[in-house]
């Protein structure tokens, strides 16, 4: 593999060499254009992203999103506190329940005093 590598580099190397001087300048000016190329739309992408960056930031930061944000949370205190207010319902209306179940009736109570 590591002979293959070298040939190839030195054929390479053997094909540029054979081109005219013309033909190495023109091969240049291509390959400098493309880097350039390549430059501007990195740097076009970097700005962008950059752009992009700080209208996130702006949007995280504005007013509707903290009000939101503070919306959503009474939401879920309120959510909280009538979910405990049923939960405590619940329980008294099942106590009042068991306890009404397990009481002795009028008949209970009369046999028992006599």
């Amino acid at each position: 593999m590591r002979k293959l590598l070298i040939i190839s580099f030195a054929v390479a190397g053997l094909a540029l060499s054979a081109c005219s001087q013309a033909d190495q300048n023109k091969a240049k000016a291509s390959a400098d254009q493309a880097a350039a190329e390549a430059k501007e739309a990195a740097d076009k992408v970097a700005a962008e992203t950059k752009d992009l960056a700080a209208e996130t930031k702006d949007m995280a930061t504005s007013p509707e999103v903290k009000q939101a944000g503070a919306d959503i949370k009474d939401a879920a205190k309120d959510a909280g506190a009538v979910a405990k207010d049923a939960a405590k319902d619940a329980a008294r209306d099942t106590k009042a329940a068991i306890h009404d179940a397990t009481a002795p009736t009028p008949a209970d109570k009369a046999a028992a005093t006599h």
